[in-house]
């Protein structure tokens, strides 16, 4: 069912109300699914059913992305602030301390809230955060082309691509190993996400100097990585299991940066053996 909350958030101005979409099935234990810079919470629809037979999963649109409205003005979009708004989620959906995956962005806040005890186990697919400098100025450059060509083209012309293998290739090729898989409606839906998200120029902005540098002792963590994927090299997976030395580190073999869809069956089947 995809439904908003609204909430209260601490900030040093005093509280301010934050709202939030989201979409929440199944049974089981909560599972809370991040998503990544300029996407949307559907970007997780091709696991969503898969874990919904085992895991009550709540799908999120980041504040600024997808259906969430943009933070109140004076709020940062930097990952203290994040981190704070996300707690004060999972209190308003009365989750306690729920498991969490996140891809791309989604995976550096999912393991934030591992850091920060608010999660009960990781599993962070590409997760910013590991990069060299030269690495994360190549992925902020293709982040931004991105964005600048999905506001440039117009609605019926992103239809028409959308329509072709060819198309969608050309509209998500960087994201996806597999592009052609993804629906024609689920690429217009995509490209006019990442063109609209209010949050998408301040959140890169203080990503800038963002490095993950922490483990994560007594929480249950998975990295994962796609062999394809362009946008965050699989390197960087080496340099996250060197920091969290006890975290699993699962190769996704011809999957790319955003690899629910590369791949869906491989995907649920990593963050349900990570959620236990």
């Amino acid at each position: 069912m995809s439904a908003s909350v609204s909430f209260k958030v601490p900030t040093q101005r005093g509280p301010q109300g934050v709202s939030v979409a989201y979409a929440r099935v199944g049974e089981g234990e909560p599972l809370v699914l991040l998503h990544g810079i300029g996407h949307h919470r559907q970007a997780w629809d091709p696991v969503v059913d898969i874990l919904a037979a085992e895991r009550e999963v709540i799908a999120v649109d980041l504040p600024g992305f997808g259906a969430s409205p943009a933070l109140p003005d004076g709020m940062a979009y930097d990952l203290p602030t994040t981190n704070t708004v996300l707690g004060a989620l999972f209190e308003a959906l009365d989750l306690d301390r729920p498991h969490v995956a996140g891809n791309s962005l989604g995976g550096l806040l999912a393991l934030e809230l591992g850091r920060e005890r608010r999660a009960r186990s990781v599993t962070a697919l590409s997760p910013a955060g590991f990069w060299s400098e030269a690495e994360r100025r190549y992925a902020f450059g293709v982040l931004i082309a991105m964005r600048q060509i999905s506001q440039r083209l117009p609605v019926p012309l992103v239809e028409r691509l959308a329509r072709t293998a060819a198309g969608r290739t050309a509209l998500t090729s960087t994201i996806y190993a597999r592009p052609a898989r993804r629906s024609p409606e689920a690429v217009v839906a995509e490209t006019l996400a990442l063109a609209r998200a209010t949050g998408f120029d301040a959140t890169l902005r203080s990503g800038a100097s963002v490095r993950f540098t922490d483990d994560l002792p007594g929480i249950p963590v998975t990295v994962g990585w796609g062999t394809r994927d362009m946008l965050l090299v699989r390197r960087q997976g080496v340099r996250a299991k060197q920091i969290i030395p006890k975290a699993r580190l699962v190769r996704l073999p011809g999957c790319g940066h955003c690899p629910m869809s590369d791949d869906p069956a491989l995907v649920a089947r990593v963050i349900l053996d990570g959620s236990h």
